[in-house]
């Protein structure tokens, strides 16, 4: 770890999550989590793609059975665990969760964000991917 690197990164352009039941996924981060669902046509040309936006940010979505080419060494559902930053606070995110019958796994809770501290919310999504909605604190 004593190199220097040779180049620099700027952010995270998008994730991809691989999911086993397409529609129960749209739902849940567009229905509970207020994301936006995009459809879109790759540049060069083939089988339309879908995608979730919000803010800035965007997560692709690869069907478990069919995963867009390229994708990951081993794409499956249920390994991702991350962590969405909200303005909303925390209690009314408890209130959403509960009201759509979805298990707080924990918290709230006090942990360490990349910025510094921030209260944070686990639940699951369909797939079991660990999902974590904080607030700077």
């Amino acid at each position: 770890m004593s190199k220097k690197a040779q180049g620099v990164l700027t952010s995270i352009d998008h994730i991809v999550l691989t999911a086993s039941d397409m529609d129960q996924t749209i739902s849940f981060y567009c229905d509970i989590l207020g994301m936006k669902l995009q459809a879109y046509t790759p540049p060069g040309g083939g089988e339309i793609r879908r995608s979730l936006k919000f803010g800035v940010h965007k997560i692709n979505l690869h069907d478990k059975r069919t995963p867009y080419k390229p994708h990951a060494l081993n794409p499956v559902s249920g390994a991702v665990d991350i962590c969405f930053l909200s303005s909303t606070p925390i209690e009314i995110w408890k209130k959403i969760f509960v009201k759509n019958n979805i298990e707080i796994e924990d918290g709230p809770i006090q942990k360490t964000g990349a910025n510094g501290p921030i209260m944070s919310l686990y639940v699951r999504d369909p797939d079991l991917n660990l999902i974590e909605i904080a607030n700077k604190i």
